[in-house]
């Protein structure tokens, strides 16, 4: 393949370092490859066909697994299969029930936004006690010891207080569900890309996640509790969508319309927009988040859809949050974080401080990459030496200990000295400073990183020593890094924010004392700009972030400015490195298409880029051979094209069409075959109702038993099978196939001859492992079983 420049790794290294590692049979590869893989990428291709399925081990960058196990990835079938059941039950539905479906689908998003907004009430009322019970604890502790001496045992309780609390958290993800690690964005983006990541939507998950973040942020980590949310609601739509629970083996007999991949697809969407607007108390930026970050597939229906759960989300949360601070009638919590109105009249932005907002906006995306460079190698160590359980808890616990006594000696070692009064500090630590004075660096450390972001953005000016805040955020920018990839359940949003808020603030400072006092250089101003600078740095988010911020302050007035610091920091950080996200799910080696093809990729055609040879299945089969077919270890397809029965050629029969592997477990399950001899009776009728009910843990094929004498029957695919499925000329160009692939969100992409005859296979790896590098197109080793 001369016009492809090179195969290489995910994880940016040499294939062939990998043969070095698999001769040890001890390390994990970076591209996710186990011991004993295939070798080479042309021999993987050709091998594998159409499985669809990729093995990689877990990361602990965002955790998507154990890095002692194996995942298994696999596709969704976002594309409906239009079988002869199928069709007959769409001609059955008429106006009436149509408009029953239309507001099942209200009344499902409606729930969401309930249930998203009553979690999220529930993480922030159980933090804020928390978090408070443990400050106050320390607080005496060090205000007993100021007086007495022996502050040494103060920081010995400060940090083992930490310690404990995240060890917890940690235990219950890595021992029980590692998924439910990191924000779990780059997981939900990947599900509604079509990549089925294992365990990503179960209720334990959703467990696990609550019990998770609420424990880390307790325990001090620089982490915030926001950005998990968008994976809480992503579950709760998962498991509203469907109608039952798996994983309690309950089922409610409702909404059964919609257990199939293309339905539970836009439900999750919408769960994740939910998440956003309860954290943010942003319904708009909720729905351009989904649609910016997440959904493969939108239309003018479905916006609707998620923007009514955001709605409900956002009112749900400020209900409940307004009667549990004695104001039921207020509603003035609209999420989890509240920035807080900024006064325009004193915040106003004049025509000149227009380049310093751009070059904020260059700050914030230099510092962004350099965030995501050192974080980058810091998840390959982990790869390497932290891949076990007890390794990854033990880390979590160092990271909180050492985030507490970084934080006590920054405090212990500041003289910095503000007047308490009017002061809207939580917990003021005197310390060494005067009566009627604290310590304004425990205003960034003693507190949740929430309350620091809003103290730093609405504190008077003079409330910060500009040395205390570069402290601060050089600090925190290491401890940030360092703990985003921990095994415990937390988000990058918050401390993003707050880093960029402290070196906004001295930013602002700074241009004061050069501007002898100017009102324009307010340092709140500047310390919104550093934090949408730092965020955006990170993540690469801007149409919605720009959303999120506006209504998070409630102020339409920065929108410009804002707008313009995120797109500089968006360029400025892409031309450095990708953002996190990103970042995370190439070194987790799982097929993502981009909305794209690579741009010099028009001289790849299909037959290039095709599996083969393909395993077909006659129209008309034996039992046993579909048996064997599903039985071998060494495939793993998940379709298989249709052929016309002709028993006495050997050529290849036309393409009748195709059917799945879930499919044909159902029809082996039900027996729906009938003996050589009978070929004219008419087989067991199945509705679709018994497929959904199999949907989404189809059971294995070792589990269904078939005796030596049906293995000897026939079983007809004419019914059951897709009889118009997406073919392409084995002439069609990559960027044409990649778009049809993409747009319509296929499993599988057949390609033909000019006699309709089936020559190979496309999927999702065969169109992933293709991207545009510094020397050209690259090929990729994709990580596979």
């Amino acid at each position: 393949m001369a016009n492809v420049a090179k195969k290489v790794s995910w994880s940016g290294r040499d294939p062939r370092d990998d043969e070095d590692d698999r001769a040890g049979e001890t390390t994990p590869l970076l591209n996710g490859t186990g011991p004993g893989a295939a070798g080479g990428a042309r021999q993987v291709r050709r091998g594998w066909a159409h499985g669809d399925q990729w093995g990689s081990m877990g990361l602990n960058g965002d955790q998507w697994g154990s890095m002692g196990s194996l995942w298994v990835y696999s596709s969704l079938d976002y594309d409906n299969s239009e079988n002869q059941l199928f069709l007959e039950e769409e001609r059955r539905i008429n106006h009436a029930a149509f408009r029953t479906v239309e507001i099942k689908r209200w009344v499902i998003c409606a729930m969401i936004g309930i249930l998203t907004g009553l979690v999220a009430c529930f993480i922030d009322i159980v933090v804020e006690n928390l978090a408070g019970l443990k400050y106050r604890v320390v607080k005496d502790n060090i205000d007993k010891f100021t007086e007495k001496g022996g502050l040494s045992f103060s920081l010995l309780l400060w940090a083992i207080l930490n310690a404990s609390v995240v060890m917890v958290g940690s235990v219950i993800v890595a021992f029980i569900e590692p998924v439910a690690a990191g924000s779990g964005i780059p997981q939900i983006k990947c599900y509604l890309n079509g990549v089925k990541i294992p365990h990503v939507v179960r209720l334990k998950t959703l467990v696990i996640k609550v019990c998770g973040v609420i424990l880390s942020v307790v325990g001090g980590l620089a982490v915030g509790k926001e950005g998990p949310m968008i994976h809480s609601g992503a579950v709760i739509a998962a498991g509203i969508s469907q109608g039952r629970s798996t994983s309690l083996k309950r089922d409610f007999k409702i909404f059964e319309y919609f257990r199939r991949d293309t339905e539970k697809r836009d439900f999750v969407s919408a769960g994740a927009a939910a998440g956003v607007s309860a954290a943010f108390g942003a319904p708009v930026g909720g729905v351009l988040f989904s649609l910016e970050e997440g959904a493969s597939f939108w239309n003018q229906f479905l916006t609707w859809r998620i923007f009514f759960a955001s709605m409900i989300s956002t009112f749900t949360l400020n209900s409940v949050l307004s009667v549990y601070h004695g104001n039921a009638w207020d509603l003035s919590s609209p999420g989890l974080i509240n920035f807080g109105r900024f006064d325009t009249e004193k915040m106003g932005y004049t025509i000149q401080e227009i380049p310093i907002f751009i070059f904020m906006g260059v700050v914030g995306g230099i510092l962004g990459a350099l965030f995501n460079a050192l974080n980058y190698w810091l998840t390959m160590f982990r790869i390497r030496y932290i891949h076990r359980p007890c390794l990854q808890v033990i880390e979590a616990m160092l990271v909180a200990a050492v985030t507490a006594a970084v934080g006590f000696v920054m405090i212990y070692c500041s003289r910095d000295c503000q007047p308490i009064q009017g002061s809207s500090v939580a917990y003021p630590l005197q310390l060494f400073c005067a009566d009627g004075e604290y310590n304004s660096m425990a205003t960034a450390f003693f507190n949740t990183p929430e309350k620091s972001v809003v103290n730093l953005f609405h504190d008077p000016p003079g409330s910060y020593n500009p040395m205390t805040l570069g402290m601060f955020t050089l600090m925190y920018f290491f401890l940030a890094c360092w703990t985003y990839g921990l095994t415990v359940s937390a988000g990058v949003f918050i401390p993003s924010l707050l880093i960029g808020a402290a070196w906004g603030r001295l930013f602002g400072i700074s241009l004061s004392y050069l501007t002898k006092g100017s009102i324009w250089a307010d340092p709140g101003k500047y310390a919104l700009m550093g934090a949408a600078a730092q965020l955006g740095g990170i993540v690469r988010m801007t149409l919605s972030l720009t959303v999120i911020m506006m209504e998070a302050t409630g102020n339409v007035t920065y929108g410009f400015p804002i707008m313009l610091v995120l797109m500089t920091a968006k360029i400025v950080g892409d031309y450095f490195v990708e953002g996190l996200y990103d970042m995370h799910i190439q070194l987790q080696s799982v097929p993502f298409l981009h909305w794209e093809a690579p741009v010099t990729s028009h001289s790849l055609t299909a037959r290039e880029v095709m599996s083969t040879p393909v395993t077909c299945l006659r129209r008309i089969e034996r039992v046993g051979t579909v048996v064997d077919i599903l039985s071998d270890t060494s495939s793993n397809h998940n379709g298989f094209p249709v052929v016309e029965s002709n028993p006495n050629t050997t050529q290849v029969a036309g393409l009748r069409g195709l059917i799945l592997r879930s499919q044909l477990i159902v029809l082996l399950k039900h027996k729906v075959f009938v003996e050589r001899a009978n070929l004219s009776l008419v087989q067991r009728r199945l509705k679709l109702k018994d497929f959904r009910d199999a949907y989404p843990r189809f059971p294995p094929i070792q589990s269904i038993h078939v005796s030596q004498d049906e293995r000897e029957c026939m079983i007809d695919l004419s019914e059951f099978m897709n009889p118009s499925p997406y073919t392409v000329p084995q002439e069609a160009s990559l960027p044409r196939v990649f778009k049809l692939f993409r747009a319509l969100g296929l499993r599988h992409l057949v390609v033909v001859n000019n006699h309709n005859e089936v020559v190979g296979m496309v999927t999702r790896k065969d169109l992933a492992r293709y991207r545009l590098g510094k020397e050209g197109l690259e090929e990729l080793s994709l990580a596979q079983t």
